[in-house]
């Protein structure tokens, strides 16, 4: 009798745990978005030679700076689609003494979607680009 409630009770607790793995795809996760939203257009205008003011205006506050002063600038764009691989994009921008440009690195995650294929992405945008004022009035 025992060994019937054991058996019983192991099966029941087999097909609970394997349930979870088996309507995952069922369940709903929604689209992360984490770090600075970069667009190519951004991209294409960040050169060498700009200032930080220059900097800030094209790509926004960086998400991290260095620890041993501020002439480096890290912007990480990393994206999950709700069920999808992870993309990750890393813009580092050097300055120099004077805080001038002098150089801009990136850098991707294994596996990473391209720039263009993240923004087209059906994930919702953080930045809302339409106002109130862009509708035309009747």
């Amino acid at each position: 009798m025992l060994f019937r409630k054991f058996t019983s009770f192991t099966i029941v607790a087999s097909v609970l745990l394997t349930g979870c793995s088996v309507v995952d795809r069922w369940v709903y996760r929604p689209d992360i978005n984490q770090g600075n939203y970069v667009t190519p257009d951004a991209i294409d205008l960040l050169q060498v030679g700009q200032n930080k003011e220059q900097v800030v205006f094209i790509m926004g506050s960086p998400m991290l700076t260095s620890v041993f002063g501020d002439r480096v600038w890290y912007y990480v764009f990393r994206q999950q689609p709700q069920h999808g691989a992870v993309s990750q994009r890393t813009y580092v921008v050097y300055f120099d003494e004077m805080g001038i440009v002098k150089d801009i690195k990136t850098s991707e995650l294994a596996g990473s979607k391209s720039l263009e294929e993240m923004n087209k992405q059906g994930i919702s945008d953080p930045i809302d680009t339409k106002s109130d004022d862009d509708t035309p009035e009747s």
